[in-house]
């Protein structure tokens, strides 16, 4: 496999080793070889061996074995050849987000490790005797689940093989953990999600299996570390993490390649390490747009999970407070198991919306009466969580006279303030907003028509004077907080962890986040308080403002399923996804109609009927997009068509000139499956 961006390479090519090479010529390996023009060179993985017979065919000879290390397993092969292939892109793409670059020093010293008989030995993988699955209710601290034997880990990972439209994957259990407060594990405090993550890590480990953890942010990496630290499995982790220096995380990758059982802690890319034995996976709120990869082929780690599973056997978790759509589908086709704590957790939600007088000016207010006062009286024993829509301090500017949004006059973006005492100044170009007047109304004063974390935490400092304010945010990390009195304004994700929980929680701004134009726009926002929730105390307030109807009462009774399952109800009616699958087909509008024209040719009549295409549109930068809607039963088939028209278009002749009758503009088309942004 050659490492090129080049679509028309992305196949296996066949090269000689010579004798002087074969000793290190082994499948994974790193090599280099000739391409077939100028002296050209190109780096890859061989992937395979196959005896040559002399005289057969002329092939040219590999140049070099980079490393003799095998990083690329078999196993990791596969599943980078079968992601690509379900969404129309590369396989070297995925390798190269598989495998971090090459680190000498570090590769030489964990050669010599291995030839001293340093490392440890590998242990026999069996299936575990007695396992125990337990979590912790907020209400009581109670055991949520307990079994020996077998019975525990059947009810978390049952195989359940289900055919779904001709889409055929494994997935075994979801563990859904619902508001389960925190839990003080030695010195630190962490979500009893976190807890019961590494509790189920633990005892697939003790079993001689790895484990992969897959967790959207630092934040969560590090609750779990502590989490399985407090168990006694500290030695076992396994880092995997873009925070990480480069030669830390090759040394990592390199640990996790050594055959050992580990257990693997990361974002949304160590679902691709190369652990032997692995016995599960454990993927934490799958619905985080973190979980989304931006880097062609874009593949969702929702998705490599899944087919990992598949192709491993091994079993599946995916734990959260709120379930999404994508989860609820499979739910609801039988891949997956709901599992849900037991007895059953219910937080006390307080929307103000329900409220007799909702309108009323002291209820319709950012903060209503019923919020400040939960926060007054919990302020008296402890922490109180603000959470907000935006960081910063006012994020928005609108001209006071009409309303309208103030924009730069240098450039037309929008102003905004940093900083309380800053001059209003522009987003983009920064320019400070001087001499300002309305392009409307003239007018020349600003109001601030939305409020950050900053503004909120002024506000509220002067409200209660004498006591702490914290504000957390992208700018400001904040990961854990004390017991004290204190007001801690945080955005969305950016939620501390208090000792003890919090003694109430406020969800403001509900209703701006609401109105954001997102199809996931319901289930992003009760994911978003949900999470808010889970760290709260037991049988605290949970305040949340502006929002009534079928979301609060999702978190009243505590059943967000019953909201992704309406979503889902709904997007079959729409064909939106997940009920079906998309492609974007985006480039020049006579390349993207006939690529449309070419795959109406490729494709069978019945697999047309159940593909419909909207547009092509106007993207703004010359281009035309055109969607494609699929069912999943011809999702591989639509693939390869799709794949096979990208690579058509790359490898179609172009003039030397650029100019005259045999003149071929560069390749133009893109495709993009799955496209999460296309209903943003």
């Amino acid at each position: 496999m050659l490492e090129s961006p080049l679509p028309q390479l992305d196949r296996l090519f066949d090269y000689l080793v010579p004798a002087a090479l074969v000793q290190d010529a082994r499948p994974g390996v790193r090599v280099k070889v000739p391409l077939r023009s100028a002296g050209r060179t190109a780096r890859g993985y061989i992937v395979e061996l196959a005896p040559h017979v002399p005289g057969e065919r002329t092939l040219s000879e590999v140049d070099e074995v980079v490393s003799p290390l095998p990083v690329l397993t078999p196993e990791v092969w596969a599943l980078a050849r079968r992601l690509a292939d379900r969404a129309a892109g590369s396989a070297c793409d995925i390798v190269r987000l598989a495998i971090p670059p090459r680190f000498v020093r570090v590769e030489k010293a964990f050669l010599a490790r291995q030839a001293a008989g340093e490392a440890t030995p590998r242990a026999e993988a069996v299936a575990p005797t007695a396992f125990a699955l337990t979590g912790y209710s907020a209400s009581d601290g109670v055991h949520l689940a307990a079994a020996g034997a077998r019975s525990a880990i059947d009810a978390i990972a049952t195989v359940t093989a289900v055919r779904a439209s001709g889409d055929q994957q494994q997935a075994q259990g979801q563990e859904q953990a619902q508001g389960q407060g925190q839990d003080t594990v030695g010195h630190h405090t962490v979500g009893h999600w976190a807890l019961t993550i590494a509790e189920l890590a633990v005892g697939v480990h003790r079993g001689g299996e790895s484990v992969i953890v897959a967790v959207p942010d630092y934040r969560d990496q590090l609750a779990v570390e502590q989490a399985l630290e407090s168990l006694g499995a500290g030695d076992a982790i396994v880092r995997l993490d873009a925070r990480q220096a480069r030669n830390e995380r090759y040394a990592n990758f390199l640990t996790a390649l050594d055959g050992d059982p580990h257990i693997v802690v990361g974002n949304r890319s160590s679902i691709y390490a190369p652990v032997s034995h692995l016995g599960q996976i454990i993927v934490w709120d799958e619905g985080d747009s973190l979980q989304s990869e931006p880097l062609a082929p874009y593949v969702h780690l929702r998705d490599a999970a899944l087919v990992r599973q598949e192709q491993s056997g091994c079993r599946l978790a995916f734990v959260s407070h709120s379930r999404s759509t994508d989860i609820e589908r499979l739910v609801e086709l039988g891949f997956l198991h709901p599992v849900f704590p037991a007895p059953r957790y219910l937080p006390r939600v307080l929307p103000t919306a329900e409220q007799d007088d909702a309108d009323a000016p002291q209820n319709a207010a950012r903060i209503p009466t019923a919020a400040w006062q939960a926060a007054r009286r919990a302020l008296e024993q402890g922490p109180v969580l603000v959470q907000v829509a935006r960081p910063g301090y006012a994020p928005v500017l609108a001209c006071q006279s009409c309303g309208h949004p103030a924009a730069c006059t240098v450039c037309g973006g929008p102003l905004h303030v940093h900083r309380a005492g800053e001059r209003p100044s522009c987003t983009l170009c920064g320019a400070i907003a001087a001499n300002w007047s309305c392009s409307h109304c003239h007018g020349t004063t600003f109001r601030f028509a939305s409020i950050g974390a900053g503004r909120t935490a002024d506000e509220l400092g002067r409200a209660f004077p004498g006591t702490r304010v914290i504000v957390s945010d992208g700018e400001r990390t904040v990961l854990t907080v004390d017991d004290k009195p204190a007001l801690v304004v945080a955005t969305r994700g950016a939620e501390p962890v208090a000792e003890g929980g919090y003694r109430a929680v406020l969800l403001l701004d509900g209703p701006r986040m609401l109105a954001r134009e997102s199809l996931r726009v319901a289930e992003d926002c009760l994911r978003w308080w949900s999470n808010a929730i889970a760290l709260s105390a037991p049988r605290a307030p949970n305040v949340l403002v502006g929002v009534g109807g079928d979301l609060a009462k999702a978190l009243v009774t505590w059943q967000q399923e019953m909201v992704a399952s309406a979503e889902l109800a709904d997007r079959r009616a729409l064909r939106f996804p997940p009920a079906v699958r998309l492609a974007t087909v985006t480039g020049a509008a006579d390349t993207v109609a006939g690529a449309l024209a070419e795959l109406e040719r490729l494709v069978t009549e019945a697999e047309w009927a159940k593909m419909d295409t909207l547009g092509p549109v106007p993207t703004g930068d010359g281009m035309v997009r055109a969607i494609v809607r699929f069912d999943y039963a011809v999702g591989a088939s639509v693939a390869r068509h799709l794949r096979a028209l990208v690579v058509k278009n790359a490898t179609t002749r172009r003039s030397k000139t650029g100019s005259g009758p045999g003149f071929r503009p560069p390749p133009t088309l893109r495709v993009r499956l799955d496209d999460s942004e296309i209903m943003e």
